[in-house]
């Protein structure tokens, strides 16, 4: 199961970024086979209280596209969240997702193209990704692309939507596939 495949000689494949990180006021690194301990990791960098926002971007009948706005959670459940639902954020690309510290005012993002974007403490988040073997580099977006909606997460995506009472707001015109 993947996000995101790219044409290589004719024929589609499945795209993976190698452990690569690009920092200047912001981090940018790939997502090495989607693996949600990426977005985990430097995460988990950020003091709690946390807030997730979960951008539906192409629904597949779970609810309306637009922002989901978690409650404040705590590291702990932030964590839960995410072994909960590995698979699916793993596998699909029908959603980006943010989590922000407003006591670090730092926000990471992994996004659909399965690179997650990290401001706020850039040292530590370098360090966290050098601990798990990145090295400077430039995650590239392959073109062309495609993102993969797969039907077998559809009830994990109603699922993740009934963990916590999230406040929707629209999607801004840079959610917009």
């Amino acid at each position: 199961m993947y996000r995101l495949s790219h044409q290589r000689h004719g024929e589609w494949t499945v795209h993976s970024y190698p452990p690569v990180f690009d920092v200047s006021d912001r981090l940018v690194a790939g997502v090495p086979g989607g693996d949600p301990l990426v977005f985990q990791t430097l995460v988990e960098r950020l003091t709690p209280p946390l807030q997730l926002l979960y951008v539906l971007h192409t629904p597949r009948g779970e609810a309306d596209p637009g922002r989901y706005q978690s409650p404040p959670i705590s590291l702990e459940q932030f964590q839960e969240f995410v072994e909960t639902f590995a698979s699916f954020l793993k596998g699909d690309g029908r959603f980006d997702l943010w989590a922000h510290s407003r006591t670090d005012d730092a926000t990471v993002v992994w996004d659909r193209h399965n690179r997650v974007f990290a401001y706020g403490p850039l040292e530590q988040y370098t360090a966290a990704l050098t601990a798990l073997g990145f090295s400077r580099g430039i995650p590239f977006v392959p073109t062309p692309h495609a993102h993969h909606y797969r039907d077998e997460f559809d009830d994990a995506a109603k699922r993740l939507l009934q963990t916590y009472v999230w406040s929707q707001l629209p999607l801004q015109p840079e959610d917009v596939q």
